[in-house]
């Protein structure tokens, strides 16, 4: 059941490289954790050539769009653009967390942390590449709006998790200034706080001027994002935050050298460290985990659930090939005058549960109201995710040859296997 939270909201992000992880690969997770009643979908959007001129609508802003967008697969809030996680076709991933930083919150709309997370999937071909479209479009457009979908704004600024093949990068900002660090081996987490020190790779240019300017920073001695840029008094929400990142760095240490994808879903499902949240207010309404081999002939996997609580949710095998199949089960319904589009916003409410949304939203109850049932049911989906573990362990290890024709159903029909568990 959930409990009282005073202060809920809270995001937790991972990542692993070898040494540390089990396989030559660059392991990502994330839990989105929103508001207790949002939807999470899952989209793909296909790669596209654009013509001169073309804009993009975000959640609030239109800006020009690039010549030419990769394909993308996006877990994101049903009512908004952007995205909280995804991937791209080159084997990119990127998620967002919220933070708040002595830079003022901006009160105009602008990029929401979520756009920017589509936005650098969409138009980067490594992580390097997302973060520097990203950080671009940060410093040209503003970050700001609200992040939640209610009259009452819930504005914050943003840090982000990039990964892809090769290396990650932990990207913070505050307002329109930004630092970022690479991380090129072992692991790294990132939990609603600044994080990065000393070890600043890249930065705004004018950064360390603009702490100066405001008193933050005498110019003396070593740089410190996270020291001059943080909050003296931090809000309830970044202070819980702290303990979390703590956790989540404790248990990366813990399975240091033997990290798998089934390592990160054990992490993100842990309900005691509050890494997976189920509060009055917030719970985790989406996860994430993705296998980015080394290997350039072997395939990315991408996970995700779709549904809220990974504790009691299946997390289902994605790969880009060509023809996919589309999975409308995971798609919410559109509404021609949708209340987040329409000024001013968030006015009404309107119903956005797809339809696994649903059905799992019915098992919930079960496993709440009839234990010994409730309990059966779980077991089936922990079988059902283990097959598709299974399925993809042998298609990361070599041992499969990919075959497209059924990877393209692969995500509808682990959507499907699942639905009928529901019935």
């Amino acid at each position: 059941m959930a409990g009282r939270d005073p202060a809920p909201s809270s995001c937790d992000c991972f990542v692993a490289l070898p040494p540390h992880t089990a396989t030559p690969a660059v392991i990502f997770g994330k839990n989105a954790d929103r508001p207790r009643h949002e939807v999470q979908e899952v989209v793909y959007v296909p790669a596209a050539i654009h013509r001169p001129g073309d804009k993009v609508q975000c959640t609030y802003l239109e800006i020009e769009q690039a010549e030419r967008t990769h394909a993308v697969v996006l877990s994101r809030p049903a009512w908004l653009w952007g995205a909280e996680m995804g991937a791209n076709e080159h084997g990119v991933c990127v998620g967002n967390e919220g933070v708040w930083t002595r830079e003022p919150l901006g009160e105009d709309e602008a990029l929401l942390g979520m756009d920017l997370v589509r936005l650098g999937l969409e138009r980067g071909g490594s992580a390097r590449e997302a973060l520097e479209v990203i950080t671009a479009l940060l410093e040209r457009y503003g970050q700001g709006g609200s992040c939640k979908e209610e009259p009452v704004p819930f504005v914050y600024h943003n840090t982000f998790l990039l990964a892809d093949r090769t290396e990650a990068w932990v990207l913070e900002t505050a307002g329109r200034y930004w630092a970022a660090q690479r991380i090129q081996e072992g692991s790294r987490n990132i939990s609603n706080q600044l994080s990065i020190g000393r070890e600043i790779t890249a930065e705004h240019a004018g950064l360390r001027q603009r702490a100066r300017s405001q008193g933050w920073w005498s110019g003396d001695g070593e740089f410190s994002f996270a020291e001059v840029f943080s909050l003296t008094h931090q809000p309830a929400r970044m202070e819980a935050a702290k303990a979390r990142y703590r956790a989540g760095k404790e248990l990366l240490r813990q399975h240091a050298g033997h990290i798998t994808a089934e390592t990160f879903m054990a992490i993100l499902r842990d309900k005691a460290s509050g890494i997976c949240v189920d509060s009055e207010g917030f719970r985790t309404a989406g996860s994430m985990v993705s296998v980015l081999p080394r290997d350039p002939a072997l395939p990315c996997v991408h996970f995700f659930t779709a549904t809220p609580d990974p504790s009691r949710s299946v997390f289902k095998p994605f790969v880009f090939v060509a023809g996919l199949k589309p999975v409308l089960q995971v798609r919410s319904p559109t509404f021609r005058d949708d209340p987040a589009k329409k000024i001013p916003r968030f006015q009404s409410m309107v119903d956005r549960r797809h339809e696994l949304y649903r059905r799992h939203q019915a098992a919930l109850e079960l496993m709440e109201t009839d234990q010994e049932r409730g309990q059966k049911l779980l077991q089936t989906l922990r079988d059902l995710e283990k097959q598709g573990l299974e399925g993809m362990n042998a298609l990361l290890e070599g041992t499969v040859a990919p075959r497209p024709e059924e990877l393209a159903d692969l995500f509808f029909d682990c959507v499907e296997a699942e639905m009928k568990f529901y019935t």
